[in-house]
Formats: C-alpha cells, structure tokens, sequence
C-alpha cells in the first residue's frame, strides 16, 4: 500500500537544523566540509541550504 500524502511532518527541508548534531554531521558531510566549518557556517550565515552550500563551495575552492 502507498504512504498516505496527506500525513506529512511538516519539516522545512531547505533549512539546516543547527541544534540537530546529525543534520549538521550529515550537512558537512553532503558539503566535503568538517562539521566545524559547518556550525561556523551556519553560525555566521543562517540555516538556508542553498546558501551553505554555496559558502561551503567557496571554502573547498580556497
């Protein structure tokens, strides 16, 4: 039987996390960065996804 479509989370997935220590695990990760980047990253620029990853393109580029 298929999942029910109407039952969904409600989770925001263009958004980091930055409490979850495995989204930001997975993040880095996803991203060929440290975790430690990652928090810095998402300390200094905010949890949109689409940003981080291009941030953590430029740092993997430097």
């Amino acid at each position: 039987m298929a999942d029910d479509k109407t039952k969904t989370d409600n989770r925001d997935r263009s958004q980091v996390a930055r409490d979850d220590d495995y989204e930001v695990r997975h993040f880095a990760e996803e991203a060929g960065i440290t975790p430690e980047q990652a928090r810095t990253l998402i300390k200094r620029h905010g949890t949109d996804r689409k940003v981080l990853h291009e941030l953590a393109e430029s740092i993997k580029g430097s």
